[in-house]
């Protein structure tokens, strides 16, 4: 029971990875830019190196999210070239640069017409700039960040920049070696976070070798409070998830409460290697009075029947009673594996509905995502743990075991990061776009995105639970399967 009993509840976001990894297959359309720039396509294979970004792969990626995004035919372009020019001007002021020329062309709504004026305002600015490459390649970056951040898609990203450390082996991790109790998607849904912020997990490297514990609050980061109020401090949490090349050491101020000690200890990221048990993507345990508990860190290929052989093995010989699955700090991954492992639970039901927005009408048009039902039913009860950390296809098993009454949620709300699969595409730059091609909506057709998934049964982690090792989700899970 120590294993299970001293999970905390960490939220580890891994949604890029995850959601790029899979989807189902859709037939490419056309996305070629005004001006004849290259069509976006699915990359094969490794890409060639990045080459510096420049405004015509701006141009693609516009063009690209206009002609596969799954609101493409509806959106507003005009929204999306204003969070570009924005973010431009801003990074002129930052480098010292700002012209009068940098002026926000007036938008019609034609999107051919409006990037053509976009386009030649940006390059009346650039033209009279000194011939320093560095910098207008960061105001390309720049620009084409805001048009994607535009969108506000939380599977909406571009992918530039993506090195490994040298000296870097398979299994090795880059960062300060701890999880807490709010995690890198605050940035994107700031309400997903509440005070207080505290370790939950130690994986190892630099927070190992400090001695941070579960359960230990941080009261600052950099000198900054996490939270004001209730309000979290996005840029303060985020410190916490530093990711290469990012080397700036990180000054935590620390409370350990069952002690009332303070203290401050400063952390450099690095490479490390993690304690496997915090890191396998499955883990099981017989439990009393014959339940299987099983965690499942992610989503990831054949995930479902590493699952199954795991309830396999301890219903061997004996009877089980019942099932808990753990999806705390499950960041996601492949619909497909959700579907396989709800089809151990149900048979013949729609799991969710992937959409997308018709011009004609302005309604979405949604096919029904189902179970697998090759599976064979476990014939168990269910019991699934959840948390802020669980995102995106763990929201989709979530929402779909609470609108299917395949069993009961404890815990706290997911995450409300399951806009939908994301496809990539490559640039011109050798770089990656990745977004939704379909929106995600749950069984009932309810919206999970930004919303998350209510618990039937609200357990929230607390710092003394973690220093304790205790688990009062788990706990309440145990009680529901007795009754």
């Amino acid at each position: 029971m120590t294993t299970a009993r001293t999970m905390a509840a960490g939220v580890v976001l891994l949604l890029t990875a995850a959601c790029t990894a899979q989807t189902p297959p859709r037939a490419q359309p056309s996305a070629t830019a005004a001006g004849g720039s290259a069509v976006c396509a699915e990359p094969r294979g490794n890409p060639p190196p990045e080459t510096p970004t420049t405004i015509d792969v701006v141009e693609q990626a516009y063009f690209c999210i206009l002609a596969n995004y799954y609101s493409g035919a509806t959106l507003d372009a005009r929204s999306l070239l204003s969070a570009g020019f924005t973010a431009f001007t801003q990074e002129l002021n930052r480098s010292g640069r700002d012209s009068p020329e940098a002026t926000m062309p007036a938008l019609t709504g034609d999107r051919e017409a409006d990037w053509a004026a976009f386009e030649a305002a940006y390059r009346r600015v650039t033209d009279r700039l000194p011939d320093d490459a560095h910098l207008r390649e960061r105001l390309a970056e720049a620009t084409l960040q805001a048009i994607v951040a535009g969108l506000g898609d939380d599977h909406a990203r571009w992918n530039h920049g993506g090195r490994r450390p040298p000296a870097s082996y398979d299994g090795d991790q880059y960062g300060l070696g701890l999880r807490a109790s709010a995690g890198p998607q605050v940035s994107v849904n700031p309400g997903t976070a509440l005070p207080p912020l505290f370790v939950t997990d130690v994986l190892g490297g630099p927070a190992k070798a400090a001695g941070l514990r579960p359960g230990d609050v941080v009261e600052s980061v950099n000198g900054s409070a996490p939270f004001i109020g209730q309000a979290v401090t996005p840029a303060a949490v985020a410190a916490l998830y530093p990711r290469y090349p990012e080397a700036g050491p990180v000054r935590l101020r620390l409370l350990r409460q069952e002690t009332g000690r303070r203290w401050t200890v400063t952390l450099k990221p690095g490479l490390y290697q993690p304690d496997p048990a915090a890191v396998q993507v499955v883990t099981s345990e017989l439990l009393q009075d014959g339940i299987a508990y099983v965690r499942l860190s992610g989503f990831a290929p054949d995930v479902a029947n590493r699952v199954f052989r795991a309830i396999s093995r301890m219903r061997t010989g004996r009877t089980l009673t019942g099932v808990v699955l753990d999806l705390r700090g499950n960041g996601g991954g492949s619909p497909d594996e959700a579907n396989r492992l709800l089809g151990g639970f149900a048979h013949g039901k729609i799991t969710a509905y992937q959409c997308t927005a018709s011009l004609s009408t302005g309604d979405d048009a949604c096919a029904p995502m189902r179970t697998d039902d090759s599976v064979p039913l476990l014939g168990l009860p269910l019991v699934v743990l959840t948390d802020r950390g669980c995102a995106s296809a763990c929201e989709h098993f979530s929402s779909a075991v609470k609108d299917l009454h395949l069993g009961q949620l404890v815990g706290t709300r997911t995450a409300g990061a399951v806009s939908g699969p994301a496809r990539p595409y490559l640039l011109g730059d050798n770089t990656t776009l990745t977004f939704p091609s379909t929106r995600h909506l749950a069984p009932g057709r309810e919206v999970i995105d930004r919303v998350g998934v209510a618990p039937d049964h609200h357990v929230p982690p607390t710092p003394q639970d973690a220093a304790a090792g205790r688990d009062p989700a788990l706990d309440e899970a145990l009680n529901l399967l007795h009754k």
